[in-house]
């Protein structure tokens, strides 16, 4: 059990799992993403975020999807045989081959973790948007016209608290991530435990 209550680093990876299964799933049937979309009633970038794994989609939206491509008995079944084998050996098979084949994958998952305990935390202690706040108002002081895009838009997300912009598996996300002042109310504790995950997770991936 961590000290801090959050979807662990192998959660994440385990969801994207699920994602990439249900695009394969989609792409076996020969199903577009605009037919799928409109079969569960999700717009296509609620799909698309469904597909990459983001956290941030509600659980219900991927049982519609599941229940449209007729996949929620047999993922069930896989899930169940998943928690009969060792913690190791269901981390490696449900990591995505990305990846496997690179640890920018898992530096993209360890940033979108490190941001959802930010978030909660702030969730949590409202007070705490006024010190990342602060952070970023010394960091636009200082700004380049090519921060300083990413930083006003970080300014906007602290004002109005939207933190769907910073969770979700996007480009653009990634990017804020990035660029991100929110890091800074986290305590060394808890970002040093994700960092142990993360680390876990490379050295399993290495002797795949």
């Amino acid at each position: 059990m961590h000290p801090f209550d959050v979807l662990s680093v192998k959660d994440d990876l385990l969801l994207q799992a699920l994602g990439q299964q249900l695009k394969q799933c989609r792409l076996e049937q020969r199903i577009g993403t605009v037919a799928l979309a409109s079969r569960t009633g999700i717009s296509r970038n609620t799909l698309r975020c469904i597909e990459r794994g983001d956290p941030s989609t509600a659980i219900g939206t991927y049982l519609r999807v599941m229940s449209a491509l007729g996949v929620g008995v047999t993922f069930h079944l896989k899930a169940a045989a998943a928690d009969e084998g060792s913690a190791s050996d269901n981390v490696s098979h449900a990591m995505p081959v990305a990846a496997k084949r690179s640890g920018h994958h898992l530096q993209d998952i360890q940033s979108l973790a490190l941001h959802r305990e930010a978030v909660r935390r702030v969730k949590n202690n409202p007070a705490l948007v006024t010190q990342a706040m602060d952070v970023l108002t010394r960091w636009l002081a200082t700004s380049t016209p090519r921060t300083a895009p990413l930083w006003l838009e970080w300014q906007h997300i602290l004002e109005t608290r939207a933190w769907r912009k910073v969770l979700a598996c996007t480009d653009r996300a990634q990017q804020l991530r990035q660029a991100s002042p929110l890091l800074t109310i986290l305590e060394p504790p808890a970002r040093q435990a994700i960092l142990t995950q993360v680390a876990d997770l490379r050295r399993i991936a290495d002797r795949k």
